[in-house]
């Protein structure tokens, strides 16, 4: 795989109709994790510890900061937060893929210096199974 521009990793949400690309987004991260459930005991082979595999918690947390495009994207990012509401996103990776599903935006905050913009940034976290489509 060669270097991919920035540019083209897209964070979508589904707006009833379709996936459509949340705002301006001029940085954009994900976040795989998993936890681990030890099981190591008395008689683990040289006390080294033992994990149990398949066993732990997996989660996606998503983030990114950049620029309303339009008020309609603003409006289903805020009225979404404040609801507490479960959005079905997508995030497209280039040459690489698409991970989808539900995500709850945990953290919104707004910024603006008196001679610029204003913008935001946005905090998700998976909210149910997720999946990966090639593209």
């Amino acid at each position: 795989m060669t270097a991919q521009r920035g540019k083209d990793l897209l964070v979508k949400v589904h707006d009833g109709v379709t996936y459509a690309t949340v705002a301006g987004l001029r940085i954009k991260r994900l976040a795989f994790n998993a936890e681990t459930v030890d099981v190591t005991d008395a008689e683990s082979a040289g006390r080294w510890r033992e994990l149990l595999g398949g066993a732990g918690i997996q989660r996606a947390a998503l983030s990114g900061a950049g620029l309303f495009k339009d008020q309609a994207s603003d409006a289903l990012i805020c009225s979404a937060f404040f609801a507490g509401d479960i959005l079905a996103f997508q995030l497209v990776i280039p040459d690489f893929g698409t991970v989808s599903g539900p995500f709850q935006i945990t953290a919104l905050e707004y910024a603006g210096a008196h001679d610029g913009e204003v913008t935001f940034e946005i905090a998700l976290e998976s909210a149910g199974a997720l999946t990966f489509g090639v593209l």
